[in-house]
């Protein structure tokens, strides 16, 4: 394994440079280890409850901080393995360059220039990434003569930027151009899948015989993050349940008549030591949790619960993470569209890494146990997960009332969200697939065009911004918080959209904005684009948003439906705004 080849911020670990990821450092190349390999460490260590039972794990860990002698590095290995040498141009093992481990020149060549890594490499639907099959590409139609010990060269002619100018050439007389070496069939004949895992120990291949797909490096589908993620509400949040979450894994030894005894012994060890919380107030929190843990079996509903939470509030309280008041009065305007308004100006989100895909965004399995491509984290044989903690703030509405219900009977809003298609597709194995229906077209692009709005008011950035929709026939609701994970995540600026009137002209200019894009009239009248063609009229000119501000992929959009179009204005639920 690599030391310190480089440096990513701990965050991205779970976000964008995940296990399996390939990482740039300078002008190496390498790919995280797997969590078998991190190091533990108690001070990294957090705990939700929920997640924890969803996921089958007993705690989560803070991806670490690197320290100066580097122990606790988050581990890395080289790959791709193959090299070139700008100068000798020879493609091969780096090892072949240079017998120093570590190494990234080429000691046969004077001035021992910097080795170049693999621009290429392959992939597969199951997960799987290998080597870009140089040899085997280049022998595809003359064989390479036996006994003979290949040299393979790779050269860029300088004539274009396209593939066809770069050339994999042999000892042989062997030489063809990379040009169609990236069709979904390309490789057919060529190299089958080994099933090669190169973020775990080398011996550690599983069965695969697809035909593999070749990708560059660094193109955005060599990997994609599957994560779930909770905010802390109560009773989670409150002071009793964190200090229990703390020692939950020695309680649960004992039976609960002798918890009272066991608490009091940490309570003069020092290692609970929240002044405000009595031991009977952890005795009751303890016992909250094992009937929670002993109940029907069935893993907690966790945007019902946080919905549930979100509409009741909660008041603050020391060391709660968790509190939600009402919004100040913001006009009759903004009550006939949102009954419910609230300021959360406190909340915890904890999202954590379950697995990832490739060539693929993550979709859990259809009804059927089919079509699932997330390769998990082995987070219940190690009893953890690497996850990630945010402290922010944010604006919940809730659009339920009988407006919407006739809005949403009408017959040709029910067409129009037809097209789009009858499933949106699940984001991850704990994600249920959300049948598509206009309540939940109109609540996602609203969340779009509000993040896109308070952007340009609230100082923040649209990609510190984050949605959180909650849908189903009995809600109606969508918070928009802070996503940064640093100190930026608590200015006040989300929640003082609602303060003074802010909210009404914030809503106005927002459907103002949406009722016209600069790809108009090609948007609005587009029958189907993006993704999938899981949208209707939103483009990256009007309604798309930066990845990690969309929980659902930036799919299931439709300015039409929140604003009308130009042959029926009256069909967007905010069409009087416009």
């Amino acid at each position: 394994m690599a030391k310190n080849p480089g440096s990513v911020r701990s965050s991205q670990l779970v976000t964008t440079y995940g296990v399996g990821s390939l990482v740039a450092a300078g002008d190496e190349s390498f790919i995280v280890a797997g969590i078998e390999d991190w190091p533990e460490n108690d001070r990294f260590t957090m705990h939700e409850p929920r997640l924890e039972r969803i996921l089958h794990v007993n705690r989560f860990m803070r991806p670490p901080y690197s320290d100066q002698d580097g122990s606790r590095d988050v581990p890395v290995r080289r790959f791709p393995r193959q090299h070139s040498c700008p100068q000798c141009h020879r493609l091969n093992d780096i090892m072949f360059f240079n017998n120093q481990f570590g190494e990234n020149t080429c000691t046969r060549c004077e001035g021992e220039p910097r080795l170049v890594p693999s621009r290429f490499v392959v992939a597969c639907a199951n997960g799987h990434l290998d080597e870009f099959p140089y040899f085997g590409w280049v022998h595809q139609q003359k064989p390479h003569p036996e006994g003979e010990k290949p040299k393979l060269k790779l050269e860029t002619r300088g004539e274009s930027a396209g593939l066809d100018d770069v050339v994999v050439s042999c000892s042989c007389g062997a030489r063809r151009s990379l040009h169609g070496a990236f069709g979904g069939q390309a490789l057919q004949g060529v190299k089958r899948c080994g099933g090669k895992r190169p973020w775990l120990a080398s011996d550690q291949t599983e069965e695969c015989d697809l035909v593999p797909v070749a990708l560059q490096r660094g193109a955005s589908n060599v990997w994609f993050a599957s994560s779930l993620s909770a905010i802390s509400i109560p009773p989670w949040s409150d002071a009793a349940f964190k200090l229990i979450a703390r020692h939950w894994e020695m309680l649960r030894v004992f039976p609960p008549e002798q918890w009272r005894n066991a608490l009091e012994v940490l309570d003069k060890q020092k290692q609970i030591t929240d002044e405000e919380t009595s031991i009977e107030d952890l005795y009751q929190a303890a016992l909250h949790r094992l009937r929670q843990e002993e109940g029907d079996g069935d893993d907690p509903d966790v945007k019902a619960e946080e919905y549930e939470a979100l509409m009741k509030g909660a008041v603050e309280r020391p060391e709660n993470h968790f509190v939600c008041i009402d919004a100040p009065d913001s006009g009759p305007t903004v009550a006939s569209y949102f009954p419910t308004v609230k300021q959360v100006t406190k909340l915890r989100e904890i999202r954590v890494l379950t697995g990832f895909s490739r060539l693929a965004s993550p979709s859990g399995e259809d009804e059927n146990g089919e079509g699932g491509n997330v390769i998990p984290l082995p987070g219940p044989q190690l009893g953890w997960l690497p996850a990630i903690e945010v402290i922010g703030e944010g604006v919940f509405l809730d659009l339920g009332g009988s407006r919407l219900e006739a809005w949403e009977q009408r017959a040709d809003v029910r067409a129009r969200a037809s097209r789009i298609g009858e499933y949106a597709p699940a984001t991850s194995p704990h994600d249920p697939i959300m049948k598509v229906t206009p309540r939940l077209v109109l609540l996602h692009t609203l969340a779009h065009v509000l993040i896109d709005q308070w952007a340009l008011e609230s100082g923040y950035s649209a990609s510190a911004l984050r949605e959180r929709i909650y849908c189903t026939p009995e809600r109606a609701g969508l918070l928009i918080y802070t996503a940064s994970s640093d100190s930026a995540g608590s200015l006040g600026g989300v929640i003082g959209m609602t303060e003074a009137g802010r909210l009404e002209a914030s809503l106005v200019e927002a459907m103002h904005r949406a009722s016209w894009c600069s790809a108009d009239p090609i948007c609005i009248e587009s029958a189907n684009q993006g993704v999938d063609s899981m949208n209707l009229a939103a483009c990256h000119a009007c309604a798309l948003l930066p990845e990690t501000s969309c929980e659902l992929r930036n799919q299931v959009l439709d300015r039409g439906l929140l604003v009308g179009t130009a042959d029926d204005p009256s069909i967007g639920y905010f069409s009087d705004l416009r």
